[in-house]
């Protein structure tokens, strides 16, 4: 853990922690205490879902551009690949809680997690083009949730979108009032942690497992690992026992 980079656990939460305000620029060192961190979360068994959230006014407002400049942006770029990396591999779902500005580098930190929750005061954007720049990890990932034409827009202009606009097009899911966003995100985030935690893996395995397949190849990789892990945990069982016998399940979490 970093001097910027906290992380809590809370029973089957596990919460990092962008603390570097007010804006949570993110150095090099950040980025990589941040993959760490997320590599370590992940491999708690008791942990079903990880969030990432940031203390002062913005959630991040990029890469600290000093460290875009001569024999810096190397090491910059390594661990910024790295960090990304971590995102896609990470085995638990990864919710990414944004009260303020995500720009640049945490715009694409956004782009990385699983499900975005955002205060109605939310900024999002790719502003790297503004410095004669382009973003790295939103060329690839920007135009697979938004769409290329949006995608393309919002990279070459450098826009910036308000919270409801981010979910009309799909970087957001819910968007709450600012005033109560803490507590809504965390009934929200509740329901979730009431799921039982094989399944949350292993929905998320197949999400990732189908990706750049083609359709009939990812539904026999999804089947496979519905037959051969999922129905093979003690929850699987459980839930379809619970449903047939019209009660509540109580998971085992293996």
């Amino acid at each position: 853990m970093g001097a910027h980079v906290r992380c809590t656990i809370e029973g089957p939460l596990g919460r990092i922690t962008l603390d570097r305000p007010p804006l949570n620029i993110l150095t090099t060192a950040m980025m990589q205490d941040l993959a760490a961190e997320l590599d370590r979360v992940a491999a708690l068994a008791a942990v079903r879902v990880v969030t990432i959230d940031a203390e002062g006014k913005a959630f991040c407002a990029g890469v600290d551009v000093a460290d875009h400049e001569g024999d810096l942006v190397g090491p910059m770029m390594d661990a910024l690949r790295q960090l990304f990396e971590a995102l896609a591999s990470v085995s638990v779902p990864i919710v990414s809680l944004v009260h303020g500005a995500a720009l640049g580098g945490g715009c694409e930190l956004v782009l990385g997690t699983d499900v975005t929750l955002a205060s109605e005061k939310a900024t999002f954007g790719q502003q790297q083009i503004r410095l004669g720049l382009f973003a790295p990890p939103a060329s690839v990932l920007l135009p697979r949730i938004v769409g290329e034409r949006r995608a393309t827009a919002l990279l070459l202009s450098g826009e910036t979108i308000p919270a409801a606009e981010a979910q009309a097009i799909g970087i957001v899911h819910r968007v709450f009032p600012a005033e109560t966003f803490a507590n809504d995100a965390g009934a929200w985030l509740g329901k979730m942690l009431e799921m039982s935690g094989p399944a949350l893996r292993l929905a998320k395995r197949a999400i990732v497992a189908g990706r750049g397949c083609e359709e009939s190849v990812a539904q026999r990789k999804v089947q496979a690992l519905y037959l051969d892990e999922l129905m093979r945990t003690d929850d699987a069982n459980e839930g379809v026992s619970a449903f047939l016998a019209k009660r509540p399940p109580v998971w085992k979490h293996r």
